[in-house]
């Protein structure tokens, strides 16, 4: 059986976002649909001494119905406004030493013009790091219609997937007998479980960019990741 996941593109999504990319064979980013404004395609949080930070790539919006793969970086020296801010905050982290070579060429460099590109091109370094060896697309390469529900299962045929994963946050809207007359299974990602780390500036957040993980716990981000499973 092979399993699927369809999502829209995030700034340097939460561990979450890994997870579900590791549980699946083929991971399609969706961004062709509209961007919506204050949402995680272009942000996410840090933790800093003084709580969670918002660290946001700031963008060209021009269209309420624009798609997610048309914005554009609106200053694309953003990624070394954001590392030195995440130097800052994370300098005393536990796997800074140890992953900052690897963290820093990533944030080193003027960003692509589209945000969506840059969201991949991090998507793709961050599971490289943490040993993911799914397969990642682009719903731009399937050839699909106008519903929203009905593209879905159009990707999920069109990529051979026997089985569709999707966040919870889909269960208000996804129309499951359109999968089950398709002959796709539909399964619902758990997100509860994660173990605490050894991360700065306490409380404990789950809910923070792959970066907090990664310059925690090094090497042992990824084992952290799959522990609950």
């Amino acid at each position: 059986m092979s399993t699927i996941a369809i999502l829209q593109s995030n700034y340097l999504p939460w561990k979450g976002y890994f997870d579900l990319i590791d549980s699946v064979d083929t991971f399609v980013i969706y961004d062709i649909v509209q961007y919506t404004k204050n949402d995680w395609r272009n942000r996410n949080r840090i933790k800093t001494p003084t709580g969670s930070r918002w660290i946001t790539v700031p963008v060209r919006h021009l269209h309420l119905g624009q798609p997610i793969d048309e914005v554009e970086v609106a200053d694309r020296g953003v990624l070394c406004k954001h590392w030195m801010t995440i130097t800052q905050n994370y300098r005393k982290a536990a796997g800074f030493r140890e992953m900052k070579p690897v963290l820093e060429p990533l944030f080193d460099r003027e960003s692509p013009e589209l945000l969506s590109d840059l969201n991949v091109d991090l998507l793709r370094a961050f599971t490289d790091l943490l040993g993911i060896d799914t397969e990642i697309l682009s719903a731009a390469d399937f050839t699909l219609g106008e519903d929203r529900n009905e593209r879905l299962v159009e990707i999920c045929d069109q990529a051979g997937a026997s089985r569709y994963l999707s966040g919870p946050a889909a269960r208000s809207y996804l129309d499951e007998p359109l999968f089950e007359e398709a002959g796709i299974d539909v399964a619902w990602m758990d997100y509860e479980g994660y173990p605490e780390y050894d991360q700065p500036h306490p409380p404990f957040d789950h809910y923070v960019s792959i970066v907090d993980l990664v310059l925690s716990a090094g090497s042992s981000s990824a084992d952290l990741i799959r522990k609950k499973r």
